[in-house]
């Protein structure tokens, strides 16, 4: 996934979490902003892409599907 989409994706997260008052703007704005927070999130979705890729083929040996 490219850090664009990404940040578009944390932009709408952030919006989210603002307008229920979970988070304020100026926080909303560093998780938009920071580098370091791009960083954290683009690690985080190859993880969990790499993983669920993983466990579906492993779902996909052990209960036959054609692969």
């Amino acid at each position: 996934m490219s850090g664009a989409i990404l940040r578009v994706l944390l932009r709408y997260l952030a919006g989210i979490l603002v307008a229920r008052g979970l988070v304020s703007a100026a926080d909303a704005d560093t998780l938009t902003t920071d580098p370091d927070v791009m960083i954290i999130v683009e690690t985080g979705a190859g993880i969990l892409i790499g993983g669920a890729t993983e466990a579906w083929y492993y779902l996909a040996k052990r209960f036959g599907w054609p692969t």
